[in-house]
């Protein structure tokens, strides 16, 4: 059995949620948790990073105990130490953490005394009553589980769009391989740029006699085949990805592609669109009476029908049709039109690399400004800034901006939103910043009324200018907080605000529709990584996914513009 760099990752997080409420050396918590990060941003595989014979430990928070056991992993596809904490500990335990309110230390107090072990069993708890007779559990926190277990019942498990591309780029690299293959393309969800996808979906052009799924059974990473035909396959891959992989002949491709790629309503709207126009159009193509009129490309297939081409990330029926018949779909932002980022961490709070780190991968991306939003004072589990370590970052970004050409590292901290709605550091400090982005980080739980006003009232002072993570949603893991976006929207609007974009993987926040909202009501966005490392700074592209599907322009977006206009837009008073 072979496994990637996520599910190593995972075993890690796994081992760092258990020893947690363990009540372990924290110390030893964050070294699981920091090597998986490393684990999972890292470009490279584990399995051909040993076969190369890399020293394991010579990586970013990887010492030489857990060099050990990424090999132990890799060789056995398990983790002793793993079985061993979960001899003790139930492995479900970890879930539990998941839910706000419930640190390794409640989650400890519920296990031992009602034998807790699962959200259904915490579920049960609450609603039985039980859970009133274990200490600490008062009306306020049970009422807040309450609120948290309804919210999480609608989120999906899924599989997160980064990690499903660390499973498809090497299927597909495999398939490439195969004598006789000619081109071979991602479709579905993935292709789409969902956040999550349900399994992964690949598009074969061959001549039918190759011997494509001959050469599919033999990859080393196939769990199990579900179904194998000469033009049609499903496996089932080690990590429990469910791969459907079809070959069609070179002249059906982009028909072919145009069908798998989807969505199932903009497949249904087009081939009602083409048939209106007397076409018939599936998947090997667009035809009138028997004969085909194109199908080789999807180009093709949009221009014989009059229609711009459409994007896939922009394939989900909400209007783009229409808009490729008039000739007004938007010129989606690329990544190339980012010119710097605007949520940046550093290890002087939270984060895993210096200033200096930062600042030079930063510019070997080609960006013109870099911001440093270190955590501010409230935000202790994260060593956030009080007043004297801020003011000292300051002089130090002075000093080394002093030293740079043709860069910029922006001043800048990410402020706690405190709960009514004032934030963490006085207007004296916050004017002597190029700007801010401010965050809501407690206080999940207070109504859809209570959150949208805390916000706007935030909003209100004119040293506020960039909402962060807007939602609060973590993908699969918890839900995004009761706020009422359109009204925060159109306050961000009155007052010069804008909202952020959040790049990492497991945040995606805005999501594609609140993108599109956005545009609509001509409220500016930015799309920050959040980056925590040198490694986070490539998730930017995951947040270019996801502007585009929320039909986001260069023109949308103010990190695509030059310093001095930035800096121009965040001058509220």
């Amino acid at each position: 059995m072979r496994v990637n760099n996520a599910e190593i990752a995972r075993l890690f997080e796994r081992v760092a949620d258990l020893l947690e409420i363990e009540d372990a050396n924290p110390f030893r918590v964050r070294a699981y948790r920091n090597a998986a990060r490393t684990i999972r941003g890292y470009s490279l595989s584990m399995v051909e990073l040993l076969k190369q014979g890399k020293d394991l430990s010579e990586l970013r928070h990887i010492g030489d105990d857990l060099a050990e056991k990424i090999q132990e992993i890799v060789e056995t596809g398990d983790l002793p130490i793993l079985r061993e904490i979960e001899a003790h500990t139930p492995a479900s335990l970890g879930d539990l953490l998941n839910v706000p309110g419930l640190g390794p230390k409640r989650v400890k107090a519920l296990y031992q005394q009602l034998d807790i072990c699962s959200i259904e069993d915490l579920r049960r708890a609450v609603y039985s009553g039980k859970i009133y007779t274990v200490k600490g559990f008062g009306e306020a926190t049970v009422r807040s589980i309450i609120n948290r277990l309804d919210r999480s019942r609608p989120v999906q498990r899924r599989t997160k769009w980064l990690d499903a591309e660390k499973t498809a780029r090497p299927l597909l690299r495999y398939l490439n391989k195969c004598k006789g293959v000619k081109k071979v393309t991602m479709a579905g969800s993935f292709r789409r740029c969902k956040e999550t996808v349900r399994d992964l979906d690949i598009l074969v052009s061959a001549k039918l006699d190759t011997s494509v799924m001959q050469h599919l059974s033999n990859y080393p990473e196939v769990a199990r085949v579900i179904s194998m035909g000469e033009t049609r396959s499903t496996i089932l891959l080690d990590d429990g990805m469910q791969v459907d992989v079809r070959v069609i002949a070179p002249e059906s491709y982009g028909a072919a592609l145009m069908y798998l790629t989807g969505s199932k309503y903009h497949n249904i709207e087009l081939r009602t669109y083409a048939h209106n126009l007397g076409f018939k159009l599936n998947e090997y193509g667009l035809f009138r009476n028997a004969k085909q009129l194109a199908g080789e490309t999807e180009y093709d297939v949009y221009s014989t029908l009059g229609l711009s081409y459409i994007e896939p990330e922009l394939r989900e029926n909400t209007g783009e049709i229409i808009a490729a018949q008039t000739k007004s779909l938007p010129q989606l932002i690329n990544e190339t039109d980012i010119r710097g980022d605007l949520h940046c961490h550093t290890n002087a709070t939270d984060g895993h690399a210096s200033l200096k780190s930062m600042v030079n991968s930063a510019r070997k991306k080609g960006y013109e400004y870099i911001s440093i939003n270190d955590h501010s004072q409230r935000l202790t589990v994260a060593h956030g800034l009080d007043k004297a370590r801020l003011l000292q970052q300051l002089k130090e970004i002075d000093q080394l901006n002093s030293e740079l050409t043709n860069f910029v590292i922006l001043k800048s901290i990410e402020v706690d939103i405190l709960e009514d709605g004032s934030l963490d550091f006085p207007d004296s400090i916050l004017k002597q910043l190029d700007f801010t982005v401010c965050a809501i980080h407690h206080k999940f739980n207070l109504s859809e009324k209570k959150q949208t006003q805390r916000i706007i009232r935030a909003m209100d002072n004119p040293y506020f200018n960039i909402l962060a993570h807007p939602t609060g949603r973590l993908i699969n893991q918890r839900a995004a907080y009761n706020i009422n976006m359109r009204e925060i929207m159109l306050a961000a609007k009155q007052r010069g605000c804008v909202l952020e974009l959040n790049a990492q993987p497991e945040r995606l926040d805005l999501d594609d529709i609140h993108c599109k909202l956005a545009k609509d009501l001509g409220v500016k966005l930015v799309i920050s990584t959040d980056a925590h490392s040198q490694e986070d700074l490539d998730s930017m592209r995951l947040g270019i996914n996801q502007a585009r599907r929320g039909w986001l322009e260069a023109t949308d977006v103010l990190n695509t513009l030059p310093l001095t206009q930035l800096k121009r837009q965040f001058k509220r008073i």
